[in-house]
């Protein structure tokens, strides 16, 4: 499921393509990409869950969290990400690129995936799916695009 969302995020959203309007023909398409209906139909149900997350009045996001919350990390959420992804989550946040709203969003997200553990490159996508799904995260999903796109070339001492 996580390659169909990467797929699209690629070559429809990212690279602003056109997206099909009609489910049907986008599914077609993610088949004859070599994709199986199962995981393109869940796919497609994550990124309708990805855009009611934003849009619905009942949004748990919607609700204002306190700026100094700090996030406490449950044992199956420590089992899915590595001390690395974690630490990658805070730093972002941190740094301003996402809030503690965003994150929440990002760890319901990871939640709803289909995957034991969550690498941190996968982490980086999904933090970047979302943001571009955020309205007013224009300058956050910049951030965010720099971080995967501009990795150092050599180490640095």
């Amino acid at each position: 499921m996580f390659d169909i969302l990467l797929y699209l995020f690629e070559n429809y959203i990212h690279s602003e393509a056109d997206i099909f309007a009609e489910q049907n023909e986008l599914t077609d398409e993610l088949l004859r990409a070599g994709f199986h209906k199962p995981e393109i139909f869940k796919a497609l149900d994550w990124l309708e869950q990805l855009a009611d997350l934003q849009h619905s009045d009942e949004s748990p996001y919607l609700i204002t969290n306190p700026k100094d919350a700090v996030r406490i990390f449950t044992d199956s959420e420590c089992q899915r990400l590595s001390a690395e992804c974690r630490g990658f989550l805070m730093f972002i946040e941190q740094i301003g690129v996402i809030n503690n709203v965003t994150r929440e969003m990002v760890m319901d997200c990871l939640a709803s995936l289909d995957k034991a553990t969550i690498s941190l490159e996968d982490l980086k996508w999904i933090v970047l799916m979302i943001l571009f799904n955020v309205p007013g995260s224009e300058e956050a999903y910049e951030q965010m695009e720099d971080l995967i796109f501009d990795e150092p070339s050599e180490l640095l001492h």
